[in-house]
This record gives C-alpha cells, structure tokens and sequence, in this order.
C-alpha cells in the first residue's frame, strides 16, 4: 500500500517510516524539519518505496496532491514537547489545528484512511489512575501554555471524531504516552534522552520541581507495531487508544537509574518549575495510561523494560546516528 507520513522525519515518524518499508509498503514523508531531522531517515535514502518531501501540513495544495496519491495517512506532524509549546504557542496551535484541519480536509475529499497521533497531556491534571479513554479531562487555565496545548490536541481528536461520523471518514486516533527510544532529542524537554545527554557529559541531571512526579515510558518500536496493527484493523475505526506503559517511575528515581546504567559521575541537582518553564507551571504529580483496550483489540503488550529503554537511549548517543544503507 502507499502510506503517507506526515511529520515522517521526526523521532516516531522516522521509526514508522522504517518499519513500513520492512513490510513492503510504499512510503511518502512529509516534513518542514522544524524538529525533525533528515539524518533520522537518512540511512533510507536511495529506497526505492520512500519519496521525502519538505514541506509542512499547512500548505494545503501539497497535502492535497500526496493525499490523492496514497492510500492510508499517519498524521504525525504536530508541535512537540513542553518547551516548545511554552516558547512558541501561537505557532504550536497553529501546526496542530490549522495542520490537523487541513490533514482531515484532504483525507476526507480523497476518502482514504487516517490515523491521528495524539497525546496524554488530554488528560491534563487528572491525576487518577490508570486513566482509561473515557476518562474525564482536568485543565487549567486556557491562558496557560501548557493547558492550550492540551486543547488544541483535543481539538484535533474532536475533528477526527467528527470527521468519522459526520462524513464516514475512516479515523483512528492513538493517545501516546511517553514514547522514548533511538533519535529523540532532549531539546524539548523529552525527560530521558535530556538526562542521558547530561550524564553521559559527566554534567548535573536537571530535575524540575520536587521529583516526585511520576511518569511510565514505551519503547518506540512497541509504539510503531502498535500504530501498523491499529491502522490495519477494521475495528479500530471511530475509536481512541491509550499507547503507553504501565511501568510507573518517579523522575527522581529515573534519573538515579541514568547514573548507575551509563556509569557517571553526574548527580541530580533540582530546579523549580518556575525557572525551568514558566511563573505558575503547573505539572501533574502523576500519569500512568490504562491499555486494557489496545492490548484486548490487537494484543499489544511492550516489550522491554525501563532498563532496557534507556540502554537503548545510551547506546544510540553514542553512535547518533545508523549507517547509510547500502
């Protein structure tokens, strides 16, 4: 089949695009290169089913014609991370709503099949648990970036839903928790390949507010198998997903784990949200995915454990980047 990537140049995009050429489909990428990065599907060039185009989803007469030639869409491209979100909003909400609108549009006139990548930060400050899809959304404030973020992904989820059963459009929606592995940077204010990057410098791991915060991490390549396995199964269709981990660690305990597996010399040292983001920060003290319905639909359970991921993180950061193929 041909598949159509948005975002394909980014961390989970460039692992999806990898793992749909193994398994025989043509691949098209779609991608500004905002925060992704040609060399995380550089070592795919020369395939001959991957077709890498610059551009972003709010071009509509680009989207339109690599929509009409494919037959399914993993909407990928959004605004990513904390950091980014709280440094440029107008722009992020731009990318999600406007990005996302445009996707569904064209999906839509064409009659092709999407899957809509999305997030735990729905959930917002809902601190409850497991949080299964039907669970009720807690937010701030809407003048607070993070909580517009929110909003703007539950915007998308909304058009995707109202895309399906207004107008038939086959949508599946996956809310990611978490997901870590190879090629993602820290620069955003992703928690693990941040830590790793400072203990493998021998610098201080940064740890923000008290570190009693929780969170559960999904390798990456669980995500992917996931994410081909839901946009194949017919009864996915018209549905949300929680995509996640149910491996809870503290962020304080997590970055002492860092420390004894790439052996370093580095302590945490804690600095308030305030100085890390923004005057009046809020954070959620915990958020730990329920994945009862993904793993009673298409049998998803991970794969590696924490230990593991990071490893995987580690090893990655010391050779950056994979050969070229050949």
């Amino acid at each position: 089949m041909r598949m159509l990537v948005t975002g394909g140049a980014g961390f989970i995009g460039s692992h999806l695009t990898e793992r749909l050429l193994q398994v025989d489909h043509e691949v098209t990428v779609l991608d500004n290169l905002s925060t992704g990065h040609y060399e995380n599907i550089a070592h795919l060039d020369g395939h001959p089913r991957l077709h890498f185009v610059v551009g972003t989803i709010l071009n509509e007469s680009l989207v339109d014609k690599l929509v009409e030639r494919c037959d399914v869409v993993f909407h990928l491209a959004a605004a990513v991370g904390v950091e980014l979100i709280i440094k440029k909003p107008l722009e992020s909400l731009m990318t999600n709503i406007r990005g996302s609108e445009v996707v569904l549009e064209m999906v839509h006139r064409y009659r092709k099949k999407v899957l809509i990548a999305s997030t735990s930060e729905i959930y917002g400050k809902n601190t409850n648990g497991p949080l299964r899809e039907d669970t009720d959304r807690i937010l701030g404030s809407p003048l607070k970036s993070r909580w517009s973020y929110s909003t703007s992904k539950a915007v998308d989820e909304i058009l995707a839903h109202v895309y399906w059963k207004e107008k038939g459009v086959p949508t599946v929606i996956v809310r990611l928790f978490n997901t870590v592995g190879p090629r993602q940077s820290g620069a955003y204010g992703m928690v693990i390949p941040r830590f790793v990057s400072q203990a493998l410098k021998g610098e201080p791991l940064v740890v923000h507010g008290s570190g009693k915060q929780s969170r559960c991490f999904l390798h990456v390549k669980d995500v992917v198998n996931a994410l081909v396995k839901l946009i194949e199964h017919p009864r996915a269709v018209g549905d949300v997903f929680n995509l996640g981990s149910q491996e809870e660690v503290t962020i304080e305990a997590l970055a002492n784990l860092v420390i004894r597996l790439t052996k370093s010399p580095s302590r945490a040292v804690y600095v308030p949200y305030e100085e890390a983001y923004e005057e009046g920060f809020e954070d959620m003290p915990r958020r730990v995915p329920d994945t009862s319905k993904v793993r009673g639909l298409i049998g998803f359970q991970p794969t590696m454990n924490l230990e593991e991921i990071i490893q995987s993180v580690v090893d990655s950061m010391r050779q950056p980047f994979p050969a070229p193929a050949k």
